[in-house]
């Protein structure tokens, strides 16, 4: 409101039309920002046009209408000069959007976790398209039969949020530290086959129930390591110069993580290291394997740094004398 008073000592059609009840403090803004962002250097007389073409129309519009209105305000008042004043505008909107881009997530505690998100105005359109393909009444009425097709509110759109992370196929994303965003759980031949009811394990660290645990494993969205199972070769000898992502897996179950001491990097973040060097005749398996982030996978493999392997299965490192 300040600011808006100090506006209107330049815009005399919106502070008489304030002092007179035609406008709500909310047009006014509206108004005096839409003029504001027409170009500098555009004649005085169609700048005072543009203006009382929306002081005019604030009669029949809310201060919303009165923002859109604004973005081709000099469609009316200089045709020639409108499609490159809102190209120009359009680039600096999208440049401040991709510096606001913002996503914060936090877990409750209680299986749910609770996000905030800003996202540039197309890539919101292109997740909103997306979320309304799944939460269209048509496609709920296929899949879960007749009695659905209402349109689709918070709570749907919600569940069309988390259908739509499950279709995403980890093949598309960039793989990290040799491997896909695949989501691993360890879990017990036996809670897999409903013979035993007891929590799954993923690799990020939260617990599920075994119900979602087979569900998701029925549909391949994750990759479940069995104990008391068939599964992958993990040791692989000479044959393979870099770990395999079996192998990864493995190690990523057996470290938690950096094996530095100190690091908390989590495993799916983390490179897989040969403590004895492939060149120097090391084996690409589980024994001769341990996970290290990125930075300490370099010190590993500097020569002015010199690795030590603790106890307790971490590893250390300092400067050679």
């Amino acid at each position: 409101m300040v600011h808006l008073g100090y506006d209107l000592d330049t815009h005399d059609l919106v502070r008489d039309a304030l002092a007179a009840g035609d406008l709500r403090p909310e047009q006014a803004v509206a108004i005096v920002r839409a003029v504001k962002e027409l170009p500098q250097d555009l004649d005085t007389d169609l700048v005072i046009r543009a203006e009382r073409h929306l002081v005019d129309a604030a009669a029949e519009h809310d201060a919303k209408t009165l923002r859109i209105l604004g973005r081709r305000l000099l469609e009316v008042v200089a045709p020639e000069l409108a499609d490159q004043h809102e190209a120009d505008l359009l680039e600096k909107e999208e440049a401040k959007a991709a510096q606001a881009m913002r996503l914060t997530m936090t877990d409750d505690g209680h299986g749910k976790t609770h996000a905030r998100f800003t996202l540039p105005t197309v890539q919101a359109a292109m997740l909103k398209k997306m979320l309304l393909a799944i939460a269209a009444p048509k496609h709920q009425a296929a899949t879960h039969g007749a009695g659905v097709e209402r349109r689709p509110g918070p709570e749907r759109m919600g569940r069309a949020f988390a259908e739509l992370i499950e279709r995403i196929s980890a093949k598309d994303l960039p793989k990290v530290g040799g491997r896909d965003a695949t989501i691993v759980i360890h879990i017990d031949l036996d809670v897999l086959t409903g013979r035993l009811e007891k929590a799954g394990v993923l690799d990020t660290g939260e617990r599920i129930s075994p119900s979602q645990v087979r569900r998701l494993a029925c549909t391949a969205r994750i990759l479940p390591v069995v104990l008391n199972g068939k599964s992958e070769v993990l040791d692989v000898g000479r044959a393979k110069r870099f770990f395999t992502k079996a192998q990864l897996t493995a190690l990523g179950i057996r470290d938690g993580g950096c094996r530095t001491e100190g690091c908390d990097w989590p495993p799916w973040l983390c490179h897989g290291h040969h403590w004895q060097r492939w060149a120097d005749d090391g084996d690409t398996d589980l024994a001769n394997g341990g996970l290290l982030c990125p930075r300490h996978h370099a010190r590993a493999h500097d020569p002015t740094d010199e690795t030590t392997r603790e106890a307790n299965g971490k590893v250390s490192f300092h400067r050679r004398e």
